[in-house]
């Protein structure tokens, strides 16, 4: 599902209109990326939890040329799932 599914099924199963769905996706995207950048991170019970993560620096390989190269340490985006959402998921 893509960002405009999402807004169009929003809309669709409540009585919002398409542009105030738009909105509301937009703001809720908005928090969960601000609560990640600020290492708070956002959690939501039942369906899982939103981080940041640090990476330390490493010797990586380029696939193409085998060459190796150091990656620097860095911080990413991890979602760890919560129990519902794994049960469901299994379930299926």
């Amino acid at each position: 599902m893509k960002k405009p599914d999402l807004i169009l099924n929003l809309s669709n199963s409540s009585n919002l209109s398409k542009t105030d769905a738009k909105i509301a996706v937009e703001v809720i995207l908005e928090e969960l990326t601000q609560g990640i950048v600020s290492g708070e991170g956002v959690e939501i019970r039942g369906f899982g939890g939103f981080y940041k993560k640090y990476r330390k620096a490493r010797q990586g390989i380029n696939p193409k040329t085998s060459e190796r190269t150091e990656v620097s340490e860095k911080f990413v985006p991890f979602f760890k799932p919560g129990k519902f959402l794994k049960e469901i998921i299994n379930k299926i």
